[in-house]
Formats: C-alpha cells, sequence, structure tokens
C-alpha cells in the first residue's frame, strides 16, 4: 500500500490526537501501519504525471478529496482507466459524488448516528471516536473488494462511491422504516434499547460499570435465579418480553441496585454461572490487562523508531489461512521515495535529486 503525502507537511493525521508523546502523534503509528509513504505535490504537472506512473501500476486507488479535486489534477477516472483498465477507484467523502450537497465539505452526521446517542436531557455527543470516516473506510474497502471480484470475470475496474454520511447511515437498522410506517422518530434513550429490557449498563460495587443483556424470556429467567429471587420470572409483570417493557426503567433500578451489592468480578462470575451474558465495559488498561485479549492477541507490539515497541489493536478480522500481519508502524514522511521510485517508476537517484530540487517529492 503507497500513501502519496504533500512534500512538506505530510498528511494532516501525522499531527493528530489530544496525546502526544514527545511531541509527536500516536494516532499516525496505527493509521498508518503497513503503509509505504511517498511525497509527491499533486497541485503539479509534473507530479500528476508521476502519480499517473503510479496508478498505471495499480489494481486499486483510493482518495479522500472533496469532489472535482482529482478531475482538477487530470486524475479523473476516464483518464486513469484509460492508462489501467483493471483499475478500482475508491472515492471517499462527505456527500458522495453526486447530488446537490457533493462538493460540500462534510461529516457523517446527517446518516442519524449523531442524533441518537446520548441521553435524552441533552444535545447529542460525539461518539468517543471518529465513526463516521472508519464506516466510509471500511464501505468503501468492502466494494473495492467486491470491483476487485467483478475485475476476475470482466477485466475491467470501476469507481467505488462511499460517502459518510451513507456509510452511518447502512448502520442504523430500522430507523428509516420506523418512521416511513408509523411515524416513530427514535430519540436518546442514554445506555437501554427501548423496549428490550433488562439490557443495559450497571454499576457495581467497586465503581465499575457491566452490561448485562437479559431481554430474552429464558435469560431473564437465569437473571432472576442468579438475583436470588426466581419467582420474578413467573410473576405476569416480568414474565414476557412485552411485559418487561412497559416496566423498563422500575426494572433497570431494581437491576442496578441488586449489582451494585457485588464487585465487577465476582458479579460476572456468578452471571457466567447461570448464563447470562455479561461483560465489562473495558478501557485500554483493561484492554491490555485481560486474558482472552492476550490468549488471542487483540492487542499487539510493533517496533517503532522513537517509542519502542508500541501496543495497538492487531489485524481483524481473522483468516485462517492468510492471517495478515503488522510489519511496520506507520512511516515517516518520504520513507520509501527510493524503494518506490526505483523499484516501481524505475527513477534513478539522479532523477530523484532533480524531482527534490524541483519541490515535486
Amino acid at each position: 500500500v503507497i500513501k502519496i503525502e504533500p512534500p512538506n507537511q505530510g498528511d494532516p493525521m501525522r499531527n493528530w490526537g489530544q496525546v502526544k508523546k514527545e511531541g509527536r502523534s500516536l494516532w499516525w503509528p496505527v493509521i498508518a501501519r503497513n503503509k509505504k509513504s511517498v511525497t509527491l505535490d499533486l497541485r503539479q504537472k509534473e507530479a500528476q504525471a508521476i502519480a499517473r506512473d503510479l496508478i498505471a501500476k495499480s489494481d486499486v486507488m483510493i482518495e479522500n478529496f472533496r469532489p472535482g479535486t482529482m478531475e482538477k489534477w487530470g486524475l479523473d477516472y476516464a483518464t486513469l482507466s484509460a492508462l489501467n483498465p483493471g483499475l478500482v477507484m475508491i472515492r471517499v467523502s462527505g456527500y458522495g459524488q453526486t447530488g446537490p450537497y457533493a462538493e460540500r465539505p462534510g461529516y457523517g452526521a446527517m446518516g442519524g448516528m449523531r442524533y441518537v446517542v446520548g441521553d435524552p436531557d441533552r444535545p447529542p455527543p460525539r461518539v468517543g471516536i471518529s465513526i463516521g470516516d472508519s464506516l466510509a473506510a471500511t464501505y468503501g474497502c468492502l466494494g473495492g473488494i467486491m470491483a476487485l471480484l467483478v475485475k476476475e470475470k470482466t477485466g475491467r475496474g470501476q469507481v467505488v462511491d462511499s460517502a459518510l454520511y451513507e456509510a452511518v447511515l447502512a448502520v442504523m437498522e430500522s430507523l428509516v422504516s420506523e418512521y416511513d410506517q408509523t411515524g416513530y422518530v427514535r430519540e436518546r434513550n442514554g445506555p437501554i434499547l427501548p423496549g428490550l429490557a433488562p439490557s443495559s449498563i450497571y454499576p457495581t460495587k467497586d465503581g465499575q460499570l457491566v452490561l448485562i443483556a437479559a431481554n430474552q424470556d429464558t435469560v431473564f429467567k437465569r437473571l432472576a435465579a442468579a438475583m436470588g429471587k426466581p419467582e420474578m420470572a413467573s410473576d405476569p409483570k416480568y414474565a414476557t418480553h412485552n411485559a418487561r417493557a412497559e416496566v423498563q426503567l422500575p426494572l433497570d433500578k431494581l437491576v442496578g441496585e441488586w449489582s451494585q451489592q457485588y464487585d465487577a468480578d465476582p458479579l460476572l462470575e456468578l452471571l457466567e454461572k447461570h448464563g447470562v451474558p455479561a461483560g465489562k465495559t473495558y478501557r485500554a488498561p483493561e484492554m491490555l490487562a485481560d486474558a482472552h485479549f492476550k490468549a488471542r492477541e487483540s492487542i499487539t507490539r510493533i517496533a517503532h523508531p522513537l517509542f519502542g515497541n508500541i501496543a495497538m489493536q492487531n489485524v481483524t478480522p481473522r483468516l485462517s489461512e492468510t492471517p495478515g500481519k503488522i510489519n511496520a508502524c506507520g512511516p515517516t514522511l518520504g520513507e520509501h521515495n527510493a524503494e518506490i521510485y526505483g523499484k516501481v517508476l524505475g527513477l534513478d537517484a539522479a532523477k530523484l535529486a532533480e524531482l527534490k530540487a524541483a519541490k515535486l517529492i
């Protein structure tokens, strides 16, 4: 994977993140891992020609500029596919490549998630991560894989149009259909799912939060037994899914009062013994200490020239024959100029020096 970056400052993500170490971003080693970095000033015509040469030898080209930018640089799909008919071009943008909002800078708030996250008595907060960007990238990748499968049959590539707002919209379950058919507008409901009870996060004696999901009738019966109140399972007020939906808030309060009698670990042991789905709400410290994370190597450590061995999430999903591997953290700016321009395009040291002097790379 070759990442093209502006020669002077590189990708802005190199400097992102609230918390830095020695003034350097801890985002970049993770999000740019396994990539080769080359510098190229795409605003200059000779650099655009070099980009076309690279793309002509590539299977997939990914870009996330505002729609129209690639066309302005002579890197539109018609031009690129004439050089490389099998090219798959993944285009990620706020609102997609078409429609009245296409040229606007945008984010995923229109997709619906932002409105329904949080507590009902206050404005909606962020999810806590850049979920719209990650979803748009994931759907873009999925589209790219499908396009490569089509290419195997037809020999032709195509454009994959991944919009942030549509990627968020895609995970919004039945939100649109509920309004279309019944007029119901989903609102913020805090940690609960309306009508699914009990299913929430509950406090523990040692100040932790445990997720308990016992909204199915059979599972609720097991939870009632764990609580030492098996009679609740046959009480008409709690016996069925629909009945529990009617008393969701008082039932949640009852479960919370019970859970607070236990520290988190003994509570989870008790719930596991009774077959009730439950788990802690983890932060990074719990993830690094957890035996299951360790057994599956969900978090791995990768050598970094400044940070030593830096912990980060491992490759997912897991493939049985080709599981994938993190070979390197995010590269330094232009680290692979000589390797890529030399091996892929056959440019010698003199030509690279010339390009650097002209501030093209």
